[in-house]
């Protein structure tokens, strides 16, 4: 112990160079290798520019909002439709359209989705039912 520099308990008590047995996990009833991962179901959906009313896919080319009544075929409500590009519009367009909001006929006209989760769960029967769920 003299030889050694710091007289400590527990430095250099053991030798660390002897192999030591590896460690076991318990046994379990679930296979081996990476666990399913549980993800939110998703959708994309077609929203309106100016109230953010969820849309009908089917015709947004011809319709307008049926809660505002914005022109659905408009450069707002484009996917291409940038205010800090060139001509407010990402792709190469030879002449600016000057009321965004208004009905046009560009023919790079898409409609803008977003993907969102489905995050609303089935909506309760009452509100008594609702009020006797947050005690459960």
């Amino acid at each position: 112990m003299a030889d050694r520099k710091y007289r400590q308990r527990g430095y250099q008590d053991d030798d660390r160079n002897t192999p030591r047995a590896p460690r076991r996990r318990p046994p379990t009833d679930q296979p081996e290798g990476p666990r399913a991962v549980n993800l939110m179901q998703w959708r994309e959906v077609i929203r309106c520019a100016r109230c953010a009313g969820e849309l009908a896919t089917a015709d947004v080319r011809t319709a307008r909002c049926s809660k505002c009544g914005a022109d659905l075929h408009a450069c707002t409500q484009c996917t291409f439709f940038d205010p800090g590009a060139r001509l407010q519009c990402r792709q190469p367009i030879a002449v600016r359209i000057a009321v965004k909001d208004a009905r046009n006929d560009c023919p790079l006209w898409k409609p803008r989705t977003t993907v969102e989760r489905e995050t609303q769960a089935a909506a309760p029967r009452s509100g008594r039912q609702a009020f006797d769920d947050l005690f459960k």
